[in-house]
């Protein structure tokens, strides 16, 4: 089963930059989407980032001009360049994909990175 690893969440300055990496053990052209959700404390999961097989992309409002997401193909990484951080972007960031097969779709998530953004 393929596997997506989370990396580059950190502690850092408000109007700072982090750039995440999503590693998966597989080809990620296996996926016809992937994306970064992030879960702030005591609040639910959401989705912030995505991006299709065909590079179509896309991002919350608030991220608008601030983030970037992008796929490395050869490496089968995808990225989300985080600008201009916020203290609201505090929260972990998970890494996800979904796969069709025969119609029927499947969902991989990764264990999330944390990102605090914070004085």
């Amino acid at each position: 089963q393929v596997q997506l690893v989370e990396s580059g969440g950190d502690l850092v300055r408000p109007g700072g930059s982090l750039r995440l990496s999503c590693a998966a053990s597989e080809t990620i052209f296996r996926f016809n989407v992937m994306a970064w959700y992030r879960q702030p404390p005591g609040k639910q999961r959401e989705l912030v980032a995505s991006i299709t097989k065909g590079g179509i992309m896309y991002y919350v409002e608030s991220g608008k001009g601030r983030f970037t997401v992008s796929r490395d193909n050869d490496e089968n990484t995808v990225y989300l360049q985080m600008n201009s951080l916020k203290a609201a972007d505090t929260a972990i960031y998970y890494c996800y994909g979904r796969e069709t097969i025969a119609n029927q779709g499947h969902d991989y998530w990764g264990r999330g990175t944390q990102v605090t953004v914070s004085s």
